[in-house]
């Protein structure tokens, strides 16, 4: 089967399109460009770099300032690692601190894909960053661009209970089984030096040389996604049945994993088709939940995966990059016949999807905080503020992960909500552990509000180049004030999930909050109300625009409300559906 264009009579190719044909595979122009005294890459080079792990951008605080100077923008490189499952050995932490230090703005970025992000690169730096996380066993490749992602997991690591065990060791199988078959990631970034290259378990070799008739491209170096990849980037995530913390539903594949009652996998549920990702102004394009697909056995998950793939490599619009993620192939075409091209290309019917009980709340996952890994051992998860790590005048939370990590080279664990967990400690040390946390005035978990624990935001300004206004430098603040007034109703024990990105394209899952805050021009935002505590509903769109003083005001009217006449546990968004929007809007 070929994943190429459609006829000559067809729909015209977006220009994206045409550069990854043109790319040798990921090379071209990129290859050319690394070697030339330049500041910055070309458009056509930039869209090849994001397969490659890094996005171009540059500091938009001082863009005018440069501007009247006569100076061109101060172009830096994105770089975000990858991290299946978020497992982050404690060598390559240690290599990413020293390279945000030495290279970097000084900080690291923990993402909602339980990555990291290193921002403030050079262009000519870069090849020397990317030489030195692939000698320490890791990996940027595929972070973004039009390919699968990093695939996420539940983060927290038990020992003791069979199906997180199986998720974080399928997390690692699929996003190997779904990693490129292209040479160029290795030829650019590491002059052919011996490098060590992490080996891959012998079923997902099998898998990825042997693919069903209708999933390969024949001849193609990359046999799986042709020379185009895919028509849009592409997101995988594996839990456990009432773990939500991947936000399951927003993911074009979600897998959840279904054991017997003595811990033995027995196969996954899969989801396909969510998705948060919008345009202001454009009503064709807004976020949907994963629908159900089927149950698969562990002998035929890689089969089904693969196929998945390439159902949206050969079907998916590549003329309309607005409606290119598979979203809008499954909503278009209806979960039915979507489930029988899936078939056709796996070559088997597939089972009925298995029922699960009820999601958990957020709130009850409890990963913050010491606890037993179930084998003898402790975890420990710190909170981590929008997923910025750095030393500020009230914590030194940087440093403190250094010094704990270079002291005992325990792991760490990246969580989708932007925090850390440190695994595998010796309970001996936790002591020791807890005098460096006081010693840098890190908080206990405890200290920090459900509000500060459960809520997200995305970079934005100043150096996402897709950020309409604030988001992580002013979320904040309105946590403060926002914190103030659930202390007034007496709610400020309850977790309220809320969450704000500077732009539409949802990067913290905005859409799946109970308080969603998405930027619509500089210093208004959309307010999206009433998704749900577990991640299994959409919020709604309240307000087209709020400015950004009048966030809090405009919610306490509502908030109030939801003190006086809530049932009894019940959540803000959950309170939302129930009341009616044009209720609440009358309150206003």
């Amino acid at each position: 089967m070929s994943a190429i264009p459609p006829s000559s009579g067809s729909p015209k190719l977006s220009k994206v399109e045409t550069l990854k044909r043109e790319s040798q595979f990921l090379r071209e122009p990129l290859a050319t460009e690394l070697g030339q005294d330049s500041s910055h890459f070309s458009e056509a080079a930039v869209q090849i770099l994001k397969f490659h792990g890094s996005y171009q951008q540059d500091d938009r605080d001082s863009r005018q300032e440069r501007r009247q100077a006569g100076l061109e923008r101060d172009y830096r490189m994105m770089l975000r690692t990858r991290q299946p499952g978020g497992h982050m050995p404690a060598p390559l932490y240690l290599t990413l601190d020293r390279l945000a230090d030495q290279y970097g703005y000084g900080t690291l970025r923990l993402t909602t894909r339980q990555t990291i992000q290193l921002h403030g690169i050079l262009k000519q730096d870069l090849k020397t960053v990317i030489r030195q996380i692939i000698q320490e066993m890791g990996s940027t490749i595929a972070t973004c661009g039009d390919i699968n992602r990093n695939v996420m997991a539940s983060p927290a690591p038990f020992k003791n209970k069979p199906a997180y065990v199986h998720a974080h060791a399928y997390a690692r199988k699929l996003a190997d089984l779904l990693a490129p078959h292209t040479g160029a990631y290795y030829e650019l970034w590491v002059d052919e030096e011996e490098i060590p290259i992490p080996p891959m378990d012998g079923d997902v070799q099998a898998a990825r040389q042997h693919l069903s008739p209708k999933v390969e491209v024949a001849g193609s170096p990359e046999p799986l996604y042709g020379p185009t990849y895919l028509p849009r980037k592409f997101k995988c995530a594996i839990t456990v049945p009432e773990d939500n913390a991947v936000d399951i539903y927003s993911q074009d594949i979600g897998l959840i994993v279904i054991t017997d009652r003595r811990g033995a996998l027995q196969g996954f549920n899969v989801l396909v088709g969510g998705g948060m990702g919008r345009t202001h102004g454009k009503e064709e394009t807004f976020p949907l939940l994963a629908q159900p697909l089927g149950f698969v056995t562990p002998d035929q998950i890689y089969g089904v995966v693969q196929a998945i793939v390439a159902v949206q490599r050969d079907h998916g619009n590549r003329t309309d990059r607005k409606q290119a993620r598979m979203k809008y192939l499954v909503h278009s075409w209806g979960i039915a016949r979507f489930r029988r091209a899936v078939e056709d290309y796996f070559g088997q019917k597939l089972k009925r999807y298995r029922p699960l009980p009820p999601v958990q709340p957020r709130a009850d996952l409890g990963y913050l905080g010491w606890h037993e890994q179930g084998d003898g051992k402790l975890f420990l998860g710190l909170s981590v503020a929008n997923g910025r790590i750095q030393d500020t005048p009230e914590q030194h939370l940087k440093t403190a992960l250094r010094r704990i990590t270079e002291m005992f080279a325990y792991p760490l664990q990246l969580a989708p909500t932007q925090d850390v967990l440190i695994t595998e400690i010796d309970p001996q040390h936790r002591r020791q552990i807890d005098a460096i946390l006081r010693e840098y005035q890190v908080m206990p978990a405890g200290s920090r509000t459900p509000l500060q624990v459960w809520s997200m935001a995305c970079p934005a300004l100043p150096t996402c180049g897709l950020a309409i206004t604030e988001s992580e430098r002013y979320l904040p603040e309105v946590l403060r004030e926002l914190e103030a007034l659930l202390r007034e109703l007496h709610l400020d024990r309850d977790p309220l999930v809320v969450r704000m990105t500077g732009c539409p394209n949802g990067c913290a899952r905005p859409y799946l909050a109970e308080i969603g805050l998405v930027g619509v021009q500089p210093g208004y935002y959309q307010l999206w109300l009433g998704g749900s505590p577990r991640g299994d509903r959409l919020a709604e769109v309240f307000l087209e625009k709020v400015a950004d003083r009048e966030i809090v005001p405009t919610l306490r009217p509502l908030l109030t409300t939801f003190a006086q006449e809530r049932y009894s546990q019940e959540s803000f968004g959950d309170f939302c559906g129930r009341y009616g929007w044009e209720a609440l809007r009358s309150l206003l």
